[in-house]
């Protein structure tokens, strides 16, 4: 008759993402079918953004 905190419990506690095959990360959604951190299962080609770039210039400079 609850729906407090004794509910929450009975949840599943697996998770979503899992280690990717391709770049080992923990980030292959197992649902989507894709890894959110180099594009697994989304397209042959790594993903890569141009807003990663800045970052990695950023500490090149310095």
């Amino acid at each position: 008759m609850v729906k407090g905190t004794p509910s929450m419990g009975k949840k599943a506690k697996g998770g979503t993402h899992i280690r990717c095959r391709r770049c080992g990360q923990h980030s292959f959604h197992e649902k989507k079918g894709e890894c959110s951190h180099c594009g697994f299962g989304k397209s042959p080609k790594l993903r890569n953004y141009k807003f990663t770039d800045k970052a990695v210039n950023k500490k090149r400079r310095q």
